[in-house]
């Protein structure tokens, strides 16, 4: 997982994968969308399938590229694991400030039935 995140981290690398979803190319095809060099091409190429985001097959004299989404599974899981996780603390700093305010209501109630105010209840507490 961490080579495929660490593939499509690249701009380059993520268009090269556009390309492909679309059909398979030859490297000089993909090279020819690109204004950088064909052997900086052939580099992403490489980086895309040693991580097995692409497969490669040589057809004549020319390597022909395709897209194999299958290790992006692994990616996608984990990012929606990740996003549907709860957000760590928000559902203490929720409840404890929703108890605090429950709290606060009922004294407020208790001192209104008894007749006093905030005020003597903070020299009570001093």
């Amino acid at each position: 997982m961490d080579d495929v995140a660490a593939a499509i981290a690249d701009p380059v690398r993520r268009q090269i994968l556009e390309l492909l979803r679309e059909r398979p190319l030859a490297a000089r095809r993909i090279a020819e969308r690109f204004p950088i060099s064909r052997p900086a091409i052939s580099r992403h190429l490489r980086v895309l399938r040693e991580c097995g985001l692409v497969r490669d097959t040589l057809v004549g004299r020319e390597r022909l590229y395709r897209l194999d989404p299958a290790p992006l599974g692994e990616l996608r899981d984990w990012l929606a694991e990740l996003a549907s996780a709860p957000i760590a603390g928000d559902a203490d700093v929720w409840s404890r400030r929703l108890d605090a305010l429950e709290t606060e209501v009922h004294r407020t109630r208790r001192d209104r039935r008894q007749g006093r105010t905030a005020g003597d209840r903070q020299e009570k507490t001093a």
